[in-house]
């Protein structure tokens, strides 16, 4: 096979695993590229760099380890979701959000965020507090909404810090960081959220309040959705790459993370260059091209953006 048709396969492999079209067209493709209107991203903003990187197939992980802390948050996912039946299902749905959010328009991101919204109107129920009390949840409180946004906005920005090349722009902010986790923040006020952190230190202490309230906590559930993620039922060969994410993961997690989780980081002066190389050449294996990043340029073009 020629390095081009071997190259062609294994990007249209990794897109039909990624998107769960049996064609490896996204479905979202097609959203992004609709229109001639501006997103909230242009490509030299901090969250089109950091959500175009493969760093995010760390920062998925991440999050999702991240999210199972809260007991309100797991609960929704365990009660309302089909997450061991359908794994890639979930995690399709997720990615639409993100990528549409990122790089369609602003119309699409409204339509997207109508989607995620009716979802969440059927997500309610009750969970027990650390303290054993019963409390009452619906997946549009504040406070859940504040977790999962926290839970994926810092995993793919620690993700991209550790395992990526390429820095973050810091436009008017003082540093990349703050310039990404400011710019994200747009993206959670269409879901409900009107607060959220904006910079690293407002990042910081939001999650140490999570923390000091004793909120976040693990129990049989969390350690059967940790197990979950450690061992997904994924097909072949990507279980052995998966192992490698799934590390990287555990090592950039916060250690009051880990402590709760009950997971144990391996050799960070082994895991984080290898996981690097990885991702590097997991680029260039599926091409260096991206066709959502592509359509939204096009589009954006067609808007005399840019």
């Amino acid at each position: 096979m020629s390095p081009n048709r071997l190259q062609a396969n294994l990007s249209f492999r990794f897109r039909r695993l990624l998107s769960g079209d049996p064609e490896g067209v996204p479905p979202w493709l097609a959203v992004v590229a609709a229109g001639d209107e501006p997103g909230y991203f242009v490509p030299s903003d901090a969250p089109w760099l950091v959500h175009g990187g493969f760093g995010t197939l760390v920062g998925g992980i991440r999050a999702l380890l991240v999210q199972a802390l809260h007991p309100g948050t797991l609960r929704g996912v365990m009660d309302h979701s089909r997450y061991a039946e359908d794994p890639l299902g979930r995690l399709s749905g997720t990615i639409r959000w993100l990528t549409v959010t990122t790089f369609g328009s602003k119309t699409a991101v409204a339509t997207e965020a109508g989607r995620v919204n009716r979802m969440h109107k059927r997500v309610t129920g009750t969970y027990e507090a650390s303290d054993g009390a019963e409390v009452s949840y619906r997946a549009a409180d504040p406070d859940l909404l504040l977790w999962v946004h926290i839970a994926f906005m810092e995993s793919f920005l620690v993700a991209h810090q550790t395992f990526c090349a390429e820095p973050i722009p810091a436009g008017s902010a003082s540093s990349g960081a703050d310039n990404y986790i400011a710019q994200w923040s747009v993206a959670v006020a269409p879901l409900g959220l009107a607060t959220c952190p904006m910079n690293q230190a407002e990042l910081d202490v939001a999650i140490a309040d999570f923390i000091d309230r004793g909120i976040l906590r693990s129990d049989e559930r969390t350690r059967q959705v940790v197990e979950f993620l450690r061992r997904p039922p994924l097909p072949g060969a990507t279980k052995i790459a998966y192992r490698l994410l799934f590390a990287a993961a555990v090592v950039s997690l916060r250690p009051e993370y880990r402590r709760l989780l009950g997971l144990r980081a391996g050799p960070r002066w082994i895991i984080v260059p290898v996981t690097r190389v990885a991702l590097r050449l997991i680029k260039r294996a599926v091409g260096p091209e991206s066709p959502v990043e592509q359509a939204a340029r096009d589009r954006l073009v067609r808007a005399g953006v840019i």
